[in-house]
């Protein structure tokens, strides 16, 4: 790849969406290995319409806001992706993760319909007394396409988080989702390859990844012992035909796909 390729100016990182995601777990049946939940993104959304993604979107001025407000060892901006992860998974699935409390289905469906109205979090953690609980959610990668022809450039930091039991009720918001579904990481690269869904080049990268692990735990101790580094996945055309590639070294097991096949958002 030439140098031009590699070099990113300031400008153009300025340029990224802040956006947060979360890998959700919950234990496999049977000892079978555990399940992830996935979203089918509706056709209707500029960005990765049609697409099975994980549940997140956009940091907003509010979780911006609520980051700087905290206490604690977070940096704010790092805060604030956190709290979008927290923010938008109560939004698009009804699950209150990293939020601690008096906490049941019913609470959290009330507080759901409540955040939908204030579109901000903090004073739905204001009516129902509930705190923050970051230590919930392990960074795991940091992916930011801006080399690639898609409509937005989101700047997006990937978060894992374990239900455990995953005894929990989970309900599409039916806006920017039409479908919530729980599967294996291998079990969604199958569905993926007999077309039942459709993935977009960092989602396949991050199952590919995940798939290596049998356990949520064994995981999150890859992810703690992986520095997650910004991925700028870049066009390779020194081969034959040209290629999507990322970095070596951000623990992925697979680091390139034929451009003419990558699925873009």
């Amino acid at each position: 790849m030439s140098d031009e390729q590699n070099t990113v100016s300031p400008s153009a990182k300025a340029e990224g969406i802040p956006a947060a995601t979360v890998i959700i777990f919950r234990n496999g049946p049977d000892g079978q290995p555990p399940e992830i939940l996935m979203t089918v993104r509706s056709r209707n959304m500029t960005f990765a319409g049609g697409m099975a993604v994980f549940p997140g979107g956009r940091v907003d001025p509010a979780d911006f806001a609520l980051g700087k407000a905290l206490s604690g060892d977070i940096e704010p901006e790092e805060a604030a992706h956190q709290i979008a992860v927290v923010r938008e998974t109560l939004e698009e699935t009804g699950l209150a993760i990293g939020l601690a409390g008096d906490i049941d289905a019913a609470k959290a469906r009330t507080a759901r319909d409540m955040l939908m109205q204030t579109e901000a979090l903090a004073p739905v953690l204001d009516e129902f007394n509930w705190s923050l609980d970051l230590a919930q959610l392990t960074p795991f990668a940091r992916w930011f396409p801006l080399n690639e022809k898609i409509p937005r450039v989101y700047d997006t930091r990937f978060y894992l988080a374990n239900l455990g039991t995953g005894a929990v009720d989970i309900e599409v918001d039916q806006t920017e989702n039409t479908r919530l579904f729980w599967v294996s990481a291998k079990g969604a690269l199958d569905m993926a390859e007999t077309g039942e869904i459709k993935l977009i080049f960092p989602t396949r990268r991050n199952l590919e990844r995940l798939a290596l692990f049998s356990s949520y735990e064994e995981t999150r101790a890859h992810a703690q012992a992986t520095p997650v580094k910004t991925i700028i996945p870049q066009i390779d055309t020194s081969g034959d035909k040209p290629m999507l590639r990322i970095m070596e070294d951000a623990g992925y097991p697979i680091t390139a796909e034929l451009l003419e096949s990558v699925a873009r958002g």
